[in-house]
Formats: structure tokens, sequence, C-alpha cells
């Protein structure tokens, strides 16, 4: 079997809001925008995308249109603390500030318009105990 492309899609109420959301966050392009399903590509990496879905829409199966509970997205930047500065200016719903994580991440976690957790991460060191762990 051969994968030609894979890539998460969100269901929403509010297409343009979780679009510019996005957009505005991690600097997503816009690659297909229409009344029920707005397609995004990483600016440097058209192989990283995400799909929002209108979730009222026929193509969504209504027992999988409720909330996003048991997903999360995770987006890997240069520097989680500079997104962090971004999100406090807009006032959006952090769930977690940065911190480092033992394994090698340093994590913030935060809320998207529909309720999707979304795990903003960049690296970091790991701890020694978590390396030691490795080695054995």
């Amino acid at each position: 079997m051969t994968i030609r492309r894979a890539f998460v899609s969100v269901f929403s109420d509010r297409l343009a809001e979780t679009r510019d959301f996005y957009v505005s966050l991690f600097g997503w392009r816009v690659d297909f925008d229409s009344d029920w399903f707005v397609h995004l590509q990483a600016p440097d990496n058209a192989s990283v995308e995400l799909g929002i879905v209108r979730r009222d829409h026929e193509i969504v199966p209504p027992a999988f249109a409720a909330s996003p509970a048991g997903v999360m997205i995770t987006v890997v930047v240069p520097d989680v603390d500079d997104v962090h500065r971004l999100v406090l200016e807009r006032g959006l719903d952090v769930i977690e500030a940065p911190r480092d994580l033992f394994y090698g991440q340093r994590r913030m976690l935060l809320r998207d318009p529909n309720g999707t957790l979304v795990d903003v991460s960049s690296e970091c060191s790991p701890s020694p105990e978590f390396l030691a762990s490795l080695r054995r």
C-alpha cells in the first residue's frame, strides 16, 4: 500500500474564525476556502496540512460532529515562547503556559475556537533521567 497524503481536519461551526486563528498564529497559507471546507498548508512545507470542515456539512457523520475530546493538534515551531507572547496579546485561551518537558519539548497548550486542544512545542534539552532511561 502507498499512502499519498494524510492530514488532520477539525470540525467547526466558525470556519472563518478557525481559519484566521491558525493563519495568524502560525502563518498557514490558505490553499482552498469555501463555505464548508478550508484547506491550510504550512508556508514553507506544503506537506504540512490542516483541514477545517463545517461541522454540520453532509460529509460529516452526525455521530462524529460533536466536541473534539480526545484530539490534540501539535504544531512544532522554532520558539514556543514567541507564540506564547502573541497568544497572550490576543487574549486567547491558554490551557498551560510554556514549560520544559522531560523528553525534550518545551510545550504550551491552548484551545482553538472549536475547543480543540493545540500543543505548540519547540525543542529543548531532555532531562538527564530521561536520557539515561534510553541507554538501558
